[in-house]
């Protein structure tokens, strides 16, 4: 076992704090993938040897970490390679690592259904249980031929190894999450269109305050409605131009949500995540000649420094748009 999948267990519009416990983990290791928006993959296989530990040991000791330098826990999942790690961690709770060493991963696979394996699609474990393949045990005993005909060439080969737990992927180090997300949950499932819409507004503003800080922009814009009966919808837009400017996010997010057609809909949460970052300085902008516009990216630039000397409360949410 060399790899950790950690997922810190982060409050709501806590993913802030993803870069910082990154950078406990990168006190391992330097290879270190993030999970946006609360997880992480980490290689220790040099830290193995550096601190004398084994795997599960060091886990211990970033959990012990995590919560005595940031007050958050975290579940840990530790598997020979990224794939047996993530399904680990499927399996992993609060202050006990789930652990899957080489010599047990078909033990560990065998009984799963096939749909926990990553990559396994709806409609491919509806094809694969409806001629009896419905465990991975089951799929790992089939003819690679048998599993290429139900798939496809490729698909079926990649499958058969993953079931039979070849794992041949690896932690790509990212130290830049990919994304951002701003999550802005309701005390109570709520009815009022007008209350969903203060919501994306807020939670457009934190993001564009968050991208500017960083000074990166983004290429596309996901909006989530989660739902009193805990169903969702998810929706995703391409921008016209790559920007971290808050109007034009939340001119975005408003689309979206215009888009679903919500009639009395009990809403639960909207989370609105920034994919696609790029840096600023590699993006070009438009110019609009528009008063009104340039007005607005100013005060954007008067609040940025308001809240990097006063903190992110400096400016109440939505004052950008008054």
């Amino acid at each position: 076992m060399t790899i950790l999948c950690v997922r810190f267990q982060l409050p709501p519009m806590y993913e802030a704090a993803l870069p910082q416990l990154l950078g406990l983990l990168e006190e391992f290791t330097p290879v270190v993938e993030a999970l946006p928006p609360d997880g992480a993959l980490a290689d220790l296989r040099g830290a193995e040897r550096y601190f004398g530990r084994d795997t599960v040991e060091l886990a211990s000791v970033i959990r012990v970490r995590a919560l005595a330098l940031y007050g958050v826990d975290c579940v840990i999942g530790a598997g020979p390679g990224p794939m047996l790690a993530r399904m680990a961690l499927r399996d992993a709770r609060p202050g006990l690592t789930r652990a899957v060493p080489g010599d047990e991963v078909r033990e560990f696979l065998a009984g799963k259904p096939v749909a926990a394996l990553p990559g396994v699609g709806t409609a491919t474990a509806r094809t694969l249980c409806e001629y009896g393949l419905d465990t991975l045990g089951r799929v790992a005993a089939a003819p690679l031929s048998t599993l290429q005909r139900l798939v496809g060439a490729r698909a079926g080969r990649e499958l058969h190894e993953k079931a039979q737990g070849v794992d041949r992927g690896r932690v790509v180090p990212n130290g830049i999450s990919r994304s951002l997300a701003a999550e802005r949950p309701f005390t109570r499932d709520e009815l009022d269109p007008g209350r969903h819409r203060r919501a994306l507004l807020s939670a457009a503003e934190e993001l564009g305050s968050r991208l500017r800080a960083v000074d990166k922009v983004c290429r596309t814009l996901t909006l989530t409605v989660r739902y009193a009966d805990r169903s969702a919808t998810t929706r995703s837009r391409t921008l016209k131009e790559p920007t971290a400017h808050s109007a034009a996010l939340t001119r975005a997010a408003y689309g979206m949500y215009e888009a679903l057609g919500l009639q009395r809909a009990r809403v639960r949460s909207v989370t609105l995540r920034a994919e696609g970052l790029a840096p600023a300085e590699q993006a070009s902008h438009q110019l609009t000649f528009d008063p009104v516009d340039e007005k607005v990216r100013r005060i954007e630039e008067v609040a940025d420094r308001a809240r990097a000397k006063f903190g992110p409360r400096a400016v109440m949410p939505g004052s950008l748009a008054a």
